[in-house]
């Protein structure tokens, strides 16, 4: 099953700078983890590729922020919502990110969102 990465970007002297995304696994042990109660499991796999998703989000709202020197009341602020939207935004359990919502984040930390579809060999095909 193909899956889909936001990712925000900056625009920098005229070529877009990437935020990197980390490796998977960084670890043996977490790579042992995932073969034995995942392996080969094709719907625990989606599931664990939905998940790693809303959380890889998350995360890049949390750090963009915080980099920011931004709390979440200021930026719901600029964003035009409540804090209460941008923690739930940020909770790694959250699977409701809206690509207007995302937008209006991006647009208010000079960011820009670009939607990726992977293949699950993780070729990529830009849309």
């Amino acid at each position: 099953m193909p899956t889909v990465d936001v990712i925000f970007t900056q625009e920098a002297k005229g070529r877009t700078v990437r935020i990197p995304k980390k490796k998977q696994f960084r670890s043996r042990a977490l790579r042992f983890a995932y073969d034995r109660y995942v392996g080969q499991d094709t719907e625990l796999a989606a599931s664990f590729e939905e998940e790693l998703a809303a959380a890889d989000i998350a995360n890049q709202i949390y750090k963009l922020r915080t980099k920011a020197r931004l709390s979440q009341r200021q930026l719901a602020a600029r964003v035009g919502t409540t804090a209460s939207v941008i923690c739930r935004l940020e909770d790694s359990d959250y699977e409701g990110h809206s690509l207007s919502m995302l937008r209006r984040i991006g647009a208010a930390l000079g960011r820009n969102v670009r939607i990726v579809f992977e293949t699950p060999a993780g070729r990529r095909a830009m849309a």
